[in-house]
């Protein structure tokens, strides 16, 4: 029951997360028990329990369990008074702490009526999992817990293994986790600034990558580090440094990382790991581990539960926001939002079974965008669970590639696609206009990969600010589409030839004006979307889609305390979907945007400088002009001779 152990990973589990009253570990389940099916995996099932009628559950607007406040910070009355929330709350211990990645909550209530004395009850059942990203997704209706009982459990397994939330209420769960991730971030980085003499800012971000690497394990063969295992002890190969990078040795080994791959990972990591003063222990602790404590007490519960999201695209904002970047080429590093990311894998029409690749990946928050997009399309139309992880595990092992010059900022890459579930393999670390042949980088190589959609946000400062490098990808081409957001100049005279080659062998489709704002904060040029259908030669008469999207609904500020500096104010997302629809399917999907915004009309293929059109004002007089001209005219002649005749009149009194 309450004290009995279960097992020492799932004790150490509910040690470790803060308990329901917001204070550090010792959370204790009224009962705890494991279930097993068929096949023999294992169901962790926690129960709690409350003696108060209307205690089983808090719910909030949006249907999910209200275990987080309006500012996202945690509702430790809701955890604590409901049995639900309660159950809930340990559940999610188990997903960040453990390798369990599906588990049973339950809530029960028990009161005796007033006034009859009759006793009655009430039960609620949660499946709790990385699919649902911890939110939990209610099982059914139940009057007692005989589903538990042996003759019953494998047919209420069987249930939970087809619960899937639809994808609209994942999409808000995971919106709702990428801004808590942001307000975490911008806290974390705010208190290792503040508190942590002495680390740069590519020390913090190494100090994240590292405590994100050595606590992921892996089920059946590496254990997450626990941070009960950094002892601050001075001993040679027993300092934190040493132990952490152990572990992550080990991980990069066991995942079968490329030795080259592998080699340029640990050789960062370990010049800040291995530095003297972060292992020098404090009164009894050293530096290190009380960063790695507050990494995983901030940011666990998040790249623990399987939230696809650019993670170390946010990571790398954050910790260069405040002291700006130290290199010069880190200065063209403008990481691309991840609604836009999700835009451009939409507009360049990515699905299950498309090739993506990115010539100038940064962080890869494209890649991951693209491979979201990929898998949601998987899990829609394949019905086969065999089939679907086969699938899964080839989109993200074969069917993505990425380049990435810079070291520093290809290891954030390599990180972002480790978490995504080891979508690393063809993240490669070349020149993508010098080094790359269009081939394999790992697993598949020496053979060619077959894109058929290509995605990007280069570096502006790179020939005809950055066409260059989309000339180039589609020139690799044999067919599909592609969606570049690039400097503005691009499209009016400062990439002109590459312009102009790339229209012999590619019609531009969509020319889309973004915000003003849209990087505030990193850069203040102007952006467009170009939206291309590749190998297919432009026609004159191809009617090009101008949309003017510097209205897409967010509202931004760049203020460095802020909770969040991104605000939905007016239909954001239901504008980004018209700008699809509109690229896709033309006029007829006009609903929030105006004819103003949208227009269709033609290029030169041979100028390379009309591609940033906006609507053609028509000067042609109609008759209704004609009419109000007439109109005026006759009445100012009127006026005219009223005025006459009043002052002929005064002059003969």
């Amino acid at each position: 029951m309450q004290n009995a152990s279960l097992n020492g990973e799932i004790d150490n589990a509910l040690d470790a997360y803060f308990s329901k009253n917001g204070g550090a570990g010792g959370n204790r389940p009224d009962v705890k028990l494991l279930v097993k099916d068929k096949y023999g995996k294992q169901y962790p099932v926690l129960i709690e329990y409350k003696g108060y009628k209307d205690r089983l559950i808090r719910l909030g607007s949006n249907g999910i369990i209200e275990n987080k406040d309006a500012r996202k910070e945690w509702n430790f009355k809701n955890i604590n008074g409901y049995a639900v929330n309660g159950a809930v709350h340990y559940a999610n211990a188990l997903l960040q702490f453990t390798n369990y990645p599906d588990i049973i909550a339950i809530g029960m209530t028990g009161w005796r009526d007033d006034g009859t004395g009759e006793l009655h009850h009430e039960i609620g059942v949660w499946y709790v999992s990385k699919n649902n990203l911890g939110a939990g997704q209610k099982v059914g209706e139940f009057t007692d817990l005989s589903f538990l009982a042996d003759k019953n459990v494998d047919g209420f397994l069987n249930k939970i293994k087809l619960l899937n939330l639809p994808p609209e209420e994942l999409e808000k769960i995971k919106a709702s986790k990428e801004e808590e991730i942001d307000t975490r971030l911008s806290r974390l980085n705010n208190d290792i600034y503040q508190n942590e003499k002495g680390l740069g800012e590519s020390d913090r971000v190494y100090l994240v990558v590292a405590t994100v690497i050595a606590t992921l394990g892996i089920p059946g063969k590496l254990a997450p580090l626990d941070k009960k295992e950094l002892t601050s002890s001075t001993e040679e190969d027993l300092r934190d440094g040493d132990i952490i990078f152990r572990k992550i040795r080990n991980f990069l080994r066991l995942k079968a990382v490329p030795e080259t791959k592998r080699e340029m990972i640990l050789r960062s990591l370990q010049n800040t790991l291995w530095t003297e003063n972060i292992n020098k222990p404090v009164n009894g602790e050293s530096q290190l581990k009380r960063v790695f404590v507050k990494v995983v007490d901030d940011l666990g519960e998040y790249y623990k539960i399987g939230l696809t999201t650019d993670f170390t695209g946010k990571l790398f904002n954050e910790m260069y926001r405040w002291l700006g970047f130290t290199q010069d080429k880190l200065n063209d590093v403008v990481l691309t939002p991840p609604y836009v990311a999700t835009l451009l894998a939409r507009l360049a029409r990515v699905n299950k079974d498309s090739y993506v690749w990115d010539f100038a990946t940064g962080s890869a928050g494209l890649l991951v965008a693209a491979m979201n997009e990929m898998l949601i399309d998987a899990r829609e139309n394949i019905h086969s669970p065999n089939e679907l992880q086969l699938k899964e595990a080839q989109i993200k092992a074969e069917q993505l590639l990425g380049l990435e010059v810079l070291s520093s900022i290809y290891m954030l890459a390599i990180l972002n696609m480790i978490l995504m579930g080891d979508g690393s393999s063809n993240i490669l670390n070349k020149d993508s206009l010098a080094d790359f042949d269009g081939k394999y980088g790992f697993g598949k190589t020496g053979e060619k990969f077959p894109a058929d959609a290509f995605i990007l946000n280069p570096p502006y400062s790179a020939k005809g600010n950055g066409m260059i490098f989309v000339q180039k990808a589609l020139s690799m081409m044999d067919k599909g589409y592609a969606a570049v957001i690039i400097q503005s100049s691009a499209g009016t005279g400062k990439a002109t030839e590459y312009n102009k080659k790339i229209l012999k062998e590619n019609t531009l489709l969509a020319s889309i004006k973004m915000p003003a704002d849209l990087f505030i904060g990193k850069s203040s040029v102007q952006t467009y979307i170009y939206v291309f259908q590749v190998k297919i030669p432009h026609n004159a008469k191809q009617a090009v889609k101008f949309i003017d999207f510097s209205n897409d609904g967010y509202a931004r500020s760049n203020r460095k305390k802020a909770r969040n500096n991104l605000v939905d104010a007016d239909r954001a997302k239901e504008r980004y979907q018209e700008v699809v629809d509109l690229v896709h399917f033309g006029k007829g999907c006009l609903n929030i945007f105006t004819e103003d915004e949208y227009f269709e009309g033609t290029i030169d293929p041979d100028s390379g400088e009309d591609w940033n059109q906006t609507r053609p004002v028509d000067a042609r007089p109609t008759l209704e002009d004609f009419k109000k001209t007439v109109g005026d005219y006759l009445a100012w002649e009127v006026s005219q001779l009223l005025k006459k005749q009043g002052e002929n009149n005064f002059a003969g009194k």
